[in-house]
């Protein structure tokens, strides 16, 4: 691993340090607040912190958003975003302290060297509550549409640091799936809909000159014939048309400590997650 990459993940393990612990809204309260301050202190590094807030059974949450300006004038954003909160009784180290990393860098590095689009930097509260009511990303998606504001593309970082090689470590939803894909866990999945496609192809294959191995699924009808992939913020840009994808290491479908207190920093693969980070981040100058 070279220097660039070298450094790279020891930030990545810096920020993982501080995000992983227990911070579900309601339930874990301090380490909540905790996360919620550190994500705020290091995108304010880089420019304006705007917090978007919502109300959800009685408590108020916040989506912090950090916008980096472009290299090509004013052009519609891509949104990229993570969230920051976890299930009860979860450290939540892939889930999604992981995804939390990479976006906290993708600040600091796009700060310096804007991308051609501007960038538009999310972190999502209550994501793990979004299949029962509301969520950071469906309020915030539910505001861009209704103010008419255009996306060029949304990113959700899903969990990004689980990788088996074992095979038969990788299971799908449905059979098909199964005979078109790896059955070995080692592998990042993007997973978008049809406006997304040129996209996918591109960032999967900066991902592989990263060093790792990506795979990408096109999504008809905003996922609803195959519910496993609108488990993330992204389904809900799909329900309000924008186009939108999911970066993710396929959660409970390869990592066996998903929503579990297993899920610690010693579960992950800290080079898988450099390169998908690094990937990512040459896929973004491309696009």
């Amino acid at each position: 691993m070279n220097s660039v990459l070298l450094d790279l993940k020891e930030r990545l393990h810096s920020h993982l340090q501080e995000i992983i612990r227990d911070r579900d809204p309601y339930l874990a309260t301090a380490g909540h607040f905790f996360v919620q301050k550190y994500i705020y202190q290091q995108l304010e590094k880089y420019g304006i912190v705007e917090s978007f807030e919502f109300t959800v059974r009685g408590k108020t949450h916040q989506n912090f958003i950090l916008n980096l300006p472009g290299r090509h004038g004013d052009r519609a954003p891509i949104l990229i975003g993570a969230h920051y909160d976890t299930v009860p009784g979860t450290p939540g180290a892939d889930d999604n302290a992981t995804g939390v990393a990479v976006l906290l860098e993708l600040a600091q590095i796009f700060a310096s060297e804007p991308a051609k689009y501007p960038l538009r930097l999310v972190a999502f509260d209550l994501e793990e509550y979004g299949l029962v009511g509301s969520s950071g990303a469906s309020e915030y998606a539910a505001h861009l549409r209704q103010h008419n504001q255009p996306l060029r593309l949304m990113i959700a970082l899903e969990m990004l640091g689980y990788c088996d090689h074992t095979p038969g470590s990788q299971q799908y939803p449905l059979p098909v799936l199964a005979r078109l894909y790896p059955n070995c866990g080692n592998f990042i999945g993007l997973i978008g809909n049809l406006p997304t496609i040129p996209d996918l192809i591109r960032l999967s294959r900066s991902i592989d000159k990263a060093g790792v191995s990506s795979k990408w699924l096109p999504i008809f009808n905003r996922g609803l014939i195959v519910p496993q992939t609108r488990l993330s913020d992204h389904a809900h840009f799909w329900d309000r048309g924008y186009p939108a994808m999911m970066i993710t290491d396929t959660a409970m479908l390869r990592n066996p400590h998903y929503h579990k207190a297993s899920d610690t920093i010693e579960t992950l693969n800290l080079d898988f997650l450099t390169g998908v980070c690094y990937g990512l981040v040459q896929g973004l100058r491309c696009l």
